[in-house]
């Protein structure tokens, strides 16, 4: 609780130094229901209405003059965000500065900033099995996907296959997209996959970063 406001924000939703620990330890945790569904319905309301604005591009593979389109990897499409002056996205992002202070604080992870974008899954779409840097960078420190799907069923599919034992195919967890749970891991160290879903699946995909080291 925010002592000052007497208002409750996301991060007194989270145990810190717990998300600190699992990060530390096996590099990854899940934070079902992070998100309040009221939150939720409005970043799924302002990124539906992008996507049928016909704002959303194919994702690539690299950025800048090394960005690749390649459908036989994936098929989802981004919308690239930009800081928000209020509302839910805001929220979301002021947690995710108050998440990067505190994660500097107990890890010393030198994070810098953090880059977001909406991504949209037509039914069919997928994500081949991937880091998440691109290569010859490691400026992504930690992974932050946000799922942004009410009433998901693991009928309609669309999960992400995260492989815990970080290896190229090895052992793995199934995480589907329920609206408002966040996934956050180490981008270079954790090979997963988004499987094709058979429901249009949103979610809120970022990074924090470390300063530099870009194209």
């Amino acid at each position: 609780m925010n002592m000052t406001t007497g208002v409750e924000t996301l991060l007194d939703r989270v145990d810190v130094e717990a998300v600190a620990d699992a990060l530390a330890d096996q590099g990854w945790v899940v934070l079902p229901a992070l998100l309040p569904l009221d939150q939720v319905r409005e970043l799924r309301k302002q990124a539906q209405a992008q996507w049928d604005a016909g704002e959303f591009h194919a994702a690539g593979i690299g950025r800048g003059q090394e960005l690749n389109v390649n459908e036989s990897i994936r098929t989802d499409q981004v919308q690239w965000l930009e800081r928000a002056a209020s509302g839910a996205l805001a929220d979301y992002q002021h947690f995710i500065e108050d998440l990067r202070q505190n994660l500097n604080r107990l890890l010393y992870l030198g994070l810098f900033e953090f880059e977001a974008h909406f991504a949209v899954y037509p039914p069919g779409a997928f994500y081949k099995r991937h880091l998440d840097n691109f290569r010859g960078t490691s400026a992504r420190l930690v992974t932050a996907v946000l799922y942004l799907n009410e009433d998901w069923r693991e009928s309609d599919c669309g999960q992400l296959r995260f492989y815990t034992d970080g290896s190229d195919g090895g052992e793995y967890i199934d995480i589907f997209p329920h609206a408002g749970t966040l996934v956050l891991f180490r981008s270079a160290r954790f090979w997963h996959e988004v499987m094709p879903a058979r429901r249009e699946r949103f979610s809120m995909t970022g990074w924090l970063r470390e300063r530099g080291n870009t194209f």
